[in-house]
């Protein structure tokens, strides 16, 4: 259930994040991290990324991910700009790879093949166990993802149709669902009024 992943601070992203880099596998999983965090990715999703889905930034065209039907929990495709943080992470995992056309953007500890959907929620599991991340799961960095998008689009001149397209889901109340509430931030709305 979403409601049950708490959502991370800037400062336990930039924890988590130093943690992966101290990793056996720092690349692949510093790309775990930000496929949940910049682009909401569902473990199913990350587990199941192929680099033909992976469009990395050039000159020419802005880099993206595709998210296509086969891996998606909805069975629908989608589209997500690629954060330029991810961009860059994807770019050196792709590179330490040889630059494959094909195959797992994530791969398995041994190298083999992709990571399994339980072991992209079990990795997450014992990542947050290690740092004493009390109330966080796999669904966290979709929940950050979805919650921060929120809390930005007036910025944006986006509308909460763009983030339900972007988080892959079927309906604007699931989307609502994921948004966590903040005091202080219903606060100063109300004062604004």
């Amino acid at each position: 259930m979403p409601g049950s992943a708490r959502i991370l601070a800037a400062g336990e992203l930039r924890r988590l994040l130093a943690h992966a880099d101290q990793t056996r596998h720092p690349l692949r999983d510093r790309c775990i991290v930000l496929l949940s965090f910049k682009a909401a990715l569902r473990a199913c999703e990350i587990a199941g990324l192929d680099w033909i889905m992976v469009t990395l930034a050039s000159r020419s065209c802005p880099g993206s991910i595709m998210i296509e039907r086969k891996i998606s929990k909805s069975g629908r495709k989608r589209q997500i700009p690629l954060h330029p943080q991810l961009g860059q992470a994807l770019k050196e995992l792709h590179a330490s790879y040889g630059c494959p056309q094909r195959g797992p953007v994530i791969r398995s500890e041994r190298g083999q093949g992709p990571m399994t959907p339980a072991s992209v929620v079990n990795w997450f599991g014992a990542t947050y166990a290690k740092l004493g991340m009390a109330g966080c799961s796999s669904h966290s960095g979709r929940r950050t993802f979805i919650t921060h998008a929120a809390r930005i689009l007036p910025k944006s001149g986006g509308s909460l149709r763009d983030i339900q397209e972007l988080a892959g889901h079927r309906s604007l109340a699931m989307t609502s669902i994921y948004i966590e509430g903040q005091s202080t931030l219903q606060r100063k709305l109300v004062s604004l009024l």
